[in-house]
């Protein structure tokens, strides 16, 4: 263990379906931050929540200075660490990337992490738009893993469940419970 409390390893950032639907083994988890990154609803998913002639949208991360971004992370069991990146980047292979970010750990300590992040201009990138725009995207997207509007859902609540605030979640959130219907069938599995 580091002096700092945080027990050393490889350690792995989710900011979006990673926090409530991990799909790995892991031997900790923990409630942390990144600086200089805010999560956006600007990836597209051709392979998740959306298909490839209508894709939904995701979360990634965007350099943002003065910003931070809150998720989970997870400290991998050190004989799993091969198999859970060969897992994560089968999950994450549309458009994201490995990056080493600093983590800041609730109530404290600092580690190093690896988070995916979709960077900008990769095929997948969708960009910012107008929330209306958003919404009506998100709001007819679905793919293999269930609704797009259902990703949102699960990841305001997974937020919310861990005392995130994160006023780009929430706003686009309260405006599908507010414009879009409720999510037709059940879920075939959460992305």
């Amino acid at each position: 263990m580091k002096e700092d409390g945080i027990r050393e390893g490889v350690w792995v950032f989710g900011y979006g379906s990673l926090i409530w639907r991990p799909g790995m083994a892991f031997a900790e988890r923990r409630v942390a931050r990144i600086r200089g990154w805010a999560r956006r609803f600007w990836q597209g998913s051709h392979d998740h929540r959306g298909l490839p002639h209508a894709p939904g949208r995701v979360v990634t991360l965007v350099q943002e200075p003065g910003a931070s971004c809150e998720g989970v992370a997870y400290r991998l069991h050190i004989d799993q660490v091969a198999a859970t990146f060969a897992g994560l980047d089968h999950r994450e292979k549309n458009g994201y990337q490995r990056r080493n970010v600093r983590l800041e750990f609730r109530p404290g300590g600092t580690g190093a992490g690896i988070v995916y992040i979709a960077p900008v201009g990769n095929r997948a990138f969708l960009g910012p738009a107008p929330l209306d725009e958003m919404v009506a995207q998100i709001s007819r997207a679905a793919g293999p893993s269930g609704t797009n509007v259902d990703y949102v859902r699960e990841l305001e609540t997974a937020l919310r469940r861990l005392a995130i605030d994160d006023p780009h979640v929430f706003e686009l959130a309260r405006r599908l419970r507010e414009g879009s219907p409720p999510s037709p069938g059940p879920e075939l599995q959460s992305a």
